[in-house]
């Protein structure tokens, strides 16, 4: 089968992880690297004497060669770059967010589907084996039905100048409880609350809380000011717990049959229903053997077959929207104080 020939657009701190990615892809062919700073570009290309750097988007969008493009540039450029790729017929692979706001978002799916070429995000944790036994065992029932998920991503980070903590980010937590969530549990509101202790002009340290259809409860803690580093997500179920340590390579994922039960009165006997309904579960833990690999390989894997086979990728156009207007809605519950603010439409309905 010919291989898919790919231009990555920016070589800045995440574009030389895509060059890697795309060069050890079987079904692509790396053709250019496209950069503002023509020696940056050259730099990362290295020794990939065939990849041709450029400083023209307009040369790689006119190169028939080039089927695909995947862009690696600050998400206030994305809607330009983006919709001039798909434009020119390229099928397009954008890191998070899709775009900078939910509206631009929408144009960027529109032009897709309207052309029938794959948008897909880079939503790297989403391809990590420890997310792929994730989503199986939630979506599979393997947790029963989902009461709540707690994820905490702290770090010493860098600061981003035009984006806040929660923008920087939440998005992959969210894009993950968007893989991993059966398809009838769906966010419906969200409370925001913030705070920015540097004087840094907006959020550093943020905490989410996300009401789900059904009743469970999401949480997010995301902080960029944090000196020890952790990352970590609990999935509480009605039959198992799961816990994600993505820190922990010997061990990354904890089921534990473990939890807290009502029982109902109706199976008591009159004198024992004085007495509480409450009762624990404690039952063995198992950690899954999980094969290692890059998260960012099976990325470029999952691009090239969605193109190929012409299907909608794990992480299209749509799950990036669901994310946007996650992002939107918490941003204006940090304006309001930290309200609960509805999240805006079923993106799937809108664009159908």
């Amino acid at each position: 089968m010919e291989r898919i020939g790919l231009a990555v657009i920016g070589a800045g701190y995440w574009g030389p992880n895509l060059v890697r990615n795309a060069q050890a892809t079987p079904a692509l062919r790396l053709e250019y690297l496209c950069d503002l700073d023509l020696q940056r570009a050259q730099r990362v290309l290295g020794g990939y004497s065939t990849v041709r750097a450029t400083t023209s988007l307009d040369e790689v969008l006119a190169d028939p060669r080039v089927r695909a493009v995947a862009i690696a540039t600050p998400a206030a450029t994305h809607l330009k770059v983006a919709l001039a790729a798909l434009e020119a017929g390229k099928h397009v692979l954008v890191e998070k967010p899709l775009a900078a706001n939910l509206a631009e978002g929408r144009q960027l799916v529109e032009a897709a589907e309207s052309r029938g070429l794959v948008l897909m995000l880079d939503h790297t944790y989403c391809y990590t084996p420890a997310v792929f036994h994730l989503r199986e065992l939630v979506r599979g029932g393997g947790l029963g039905t989902v009461q709540y998920l707690d994820s905490v991503r702290i770090n010493l980070g860098l600061v981003q100048p035009d984006v806040d903590v929660l923008w920087d980010l939440a998005p992959h937590d969210l894009s993950v409880f968007g893989a991993i969530l059966p398809d009838e549990v769906r966010p419906v509101a969200v409370a925001a609350h913030g705070s920015d202790p540097i004087g840094a002009g907006h959020a550093c340290v943020a905490h989410l809380t996300i009401r789900l259809t059904g009743g469970a409860m999401a949480h997010v803690h995301v902080n960029w000011l944090s000196p020890t580093k952790i990352r970590t997500m609990v999935i509480g179920g009605s039959a198992k717990t799961v816990v994600w340590d993505d820190l922990n390579p010997t061990q990354r994922l904890s089921i534990y049959d473990r939890g807290v039960e009502r029982r109902d009165p109706g199976t008591l006997a009159v004198d024992e229903r004085a007495q509480t309904l409450i009762s624990y579960r404690v039952g063995d833990m198992v950690a899954p053997a999980l094969t290692e690999q890059e998260a960012l390989r099976a990325v470029m894997a999952e691009f090239a077959g969605a193109i190929t086979e012409e299907r909608a990728a794990l992480t299209d156009g749509r799950s990036g929207l669901r994310v946007l207007a996650l992002l939107e809605a918490a941003s204006a519950s940090l304006r309001q104080g930290g309200v609960f603010v509805d999240i805006e439409g079923d993106e799937d309905a809108k664009l159908a």
